[in-house]
C-alpha cells in the first residue's frame, strides 16, 4: 500500500517537473496553428489583414510581415508578436512602405511629400492628381485594417483556442485520461515513487506532442 501511495505522489511530482516540456510543446503547436489561423482569416477578409503581408500576397505564409513567438516561465506560457519591414513595392510607388504593418495596424497618420520634385503626383480613384502641398493620410489602411491583427489574435485565444483547438488537437481528452498511470500501476507497486516520477513526467511531456 505504501508503494502505491508513493507511486501516486511520485506521479504528481513527475507531472510538475515535466510542466516546462509540456508548455513548450503546446507553444510550438499553438504557434503553428495560430499562424495558419491568421493566414486563413486574411484570405477570407483581406481588408482586415492585408497590411500584415507583402503587397498583393495577403494570406501567403511566405509573405508574412509578422512573427509569432512564445516564452515559458514560472507563470506559464506567454505569446507575443512583432512586425517586420515590408520589402515589396506597391504599384505606382518607387520605394517600399516602411513600417507598413505597424503604421496601418495602429492607424498612425502618414504625411507624403515630394522628394525628387516640387510636385507630388498620385492617383485618386483613377484620376491623376498633382499638388505642391504635402498630403496627410489620417488612416492609411482604412478603418477595417486598424487593429485588425490584434482582433484576430484576440479571436483565436478567446474562442478558437478554447472551443476548437484544444478539442481537435486531442490535448483536452488526453489530459482528462492519464491512461499511462493505470498502465504502469503494477510497476508502481514494486518501484514506488521512482516509478511514479518517471510515469508522470513521460505523461505530461507527451501532451501536445504529436497527439
Amino acid at each position: 500500500m505504501n508503494n502505491i501511495i508513493n507511486y501516486s505522489l511520485g506521479f504528481l511530482d513527475g507531472v510538475k517537473s515535466g510542466k516546462t516540456v509540456f508548455l513548450k510543446n503546446i507553444g510550438l503547436l499553438t504557434k503553428e496553428i495560430l499562424e495558419k489561423f491568421i493566414d486563413s482569416n486574411a484570405r477570407s477578409n483581406p481588408q482586415m489583414l492585408h497590411h500584415v503581408y507583402e503587397w498583393y500576397r495577403t494570406g501567403s505564409p511566405d509573405a508574412r510581415l509578422f512573427d509569432i513567438d512564445f516564452s515559458v516561465n514560472n507563470v506559464g506560457l506567454s505569446f507575443y508578436s512583432n512586425f517586420k519591414q515590408s520589402s515589396s513595392i506597391k504599384n505606382g510607388s518607387t520605394v517600399p512602405f516602411y513600417n507598413k504593418a505597424e503604421i496601418i495596424e495602429k492607424g498612425i497618420p502618414v504625411t507624403i511629400r515630394p522628394k525628387k520634385s516640387s510636385v507630388l503626383a498620385f492617383d485618386d480613384n483613377g484620376e491623376e492628381v498633382f499638388t505642391r502641398s504635402p498630403i496627410k493620410i489620417e488612416n492609411p489602411g482604412g478603418s477595417a485594417a486598424q487593429n485588425g491583427f490584434q482582433k484576430t489574435l484576440n479571436l483565436f485565444f478567446s474562442k478558437y483556442f478554447t472551443q476548437a483547438f484544444l478539442k481537435s488537437s486531442g490535448i483536452r481528452e488526453y489530459l482528462k485520461k492519464p491512461v499511462i498511470y493505470k498502465k504502469n500501476l503494477q510497476k508502481g507497486k514494486t518501484a514506488g515513487r521512482s516509478a511514479g516520477i518517471s510515469t508522470g513526467y513521460a505523461w505530461i511531456a507527451k501532451a501536445g506532442y504529436k497527439i
